[in-house]
Order: structure tokens, then C-alpha cells, then sequence
């Protein structure tokens, strides 16, 4: 019995070790500006923006075949962000508000098609019932609005609330 255990734990070492080395021989060497990068993205991967998830935008911002408000569930916060790790600079002007999916009630037929494609779970509704948006949890990819065969549901601009309303920027004198 002393000698199996002897020979497991001998056999165990031995592989610990191996794998130790084979670790670093065999080390993949990691870009920190992507890992960046990818820590600034959503993560969703909803694929709004044209690439093949977050690690695709990751890898044409760093190549520069894509600019920072490339992101629209990120909107000016995360373009502003993204600019700021790439070292470059925004236009000035603004998209607006973040667009986010609405549900008009009284068309909606709850055939459950937009909560199978929601990547957050934002809309909230049962199979045969009216659905509803929960706006917190939206990040306005759009990939409810082209399931819904009823076209009750839209991507329209975020009502201000307390939470994210920004106060306007005053007009100079001479505008």
C-alpha cells in the first residue's frame, strides 16, 4: 500500500513538473493594449458593430481599420473610453442619445421570438403574453427589431431620467 501511494504521488510530481515546463515553453504571448481593450467592450458580442464579436472590434481598433464609436450599445462613454486607450480623439459631435428596443403593447402578440434574441434578457414577457422592455438592461443592438413579425418593436431614444440625464450645454453669445 506505502508503495503505491509512493509510486502515485512520485508519478503525480513528475507530471506537476512536465506541466510546469511545458507552460512556459509553450507560453502564447498576450497583447496588453487588446486585453485593454476587450476589458473596456461590453462583451456581449452582439456583432452591431460588424465584426465577429468583441475580439474581432478589439483587433481592428488596434489595427486601425475601425474607429472608437464603433460600439453603438457602448455609446459616447465607451467611444470616448476607447479613444482615450488608443490614443486618439473624438469628433465633437454627438450621436444623441443611446437608442433603445420599445415595445408598442397593443400590437405585440407575445410569440416570445425578441426574448430568444436578446443577449441581456432585457425584455420581460411569457409565450402568449404582452412583452415589455426593461430599459436598464438594454444596450440597443437591435437584434429583437428584426425578429419581431409584428414590427411592434422599435429602437427609439432613451427617455432621460434622473439616473443619465445630462444637463445641456450652454449656447455662446456670439453662435
Amino acid at each position: 500500500m506505502i508503495v503505491a501511494m509512493a509510486a502515485l504521488t512520485s508519478l503525480g510530481l513528475f507530471f506537476g513538473l512536465l506541466l510546469s515546463l511545458a507552460a512556459r515553453i509553450f507560453r502564447v504571448p498576450v497583447n496588453a493594449q487588446r486585453e485593454e481593450i476587450m476589458a473596456l467592450l461590453p462583451g456581449v458580442n452582439c456583432g452591431q458593430c460588424g465584426y465577429p464579436g468583441c475580439g474581432g472590434a478589439a483587433d481592428a481598433l488596434i489595427a486601425g481599420q475601425a474607429v472608437p464609436t464603433l460600439c453603438p450599445p457602448g455609446g459616447s462613454a465607451l467611444a470616448r473610453s476607447l479613444a482615450t486607450a488608443l490614443g486618439q480623439t473624438l469628433d465633437s459631435a454627438e450621436n444623441g442619445p443611446p437608442l433603445l428596443a420599445e415595445i408598442d403593447e397593443g400590437r405585440c402578440i407575445g410569440c416570445a421570438h425578441c426574448g430568444k434574441q436578446c443577449p441581456t434578457d432585457a425584455i420581460i414577457g411569457a409565450p402568449k403574453q404582452i412583452h415589455s422592455v426593461f430599459q436598464e438592461a438594454c444596450m440597443g443592438c437591435g437584434l429583437c427589431v428584426d425578429v419581431c413579425p409584428t414590427e411592434c418593436l422599435q429602437l427609439r431614444p432613451q427617455t432621460p431620467t434622473l439616473a443619465h440625464w445630462l444637463w445641456p450645454k450652454p449656447m455662446l453669445e456670439g453662435a
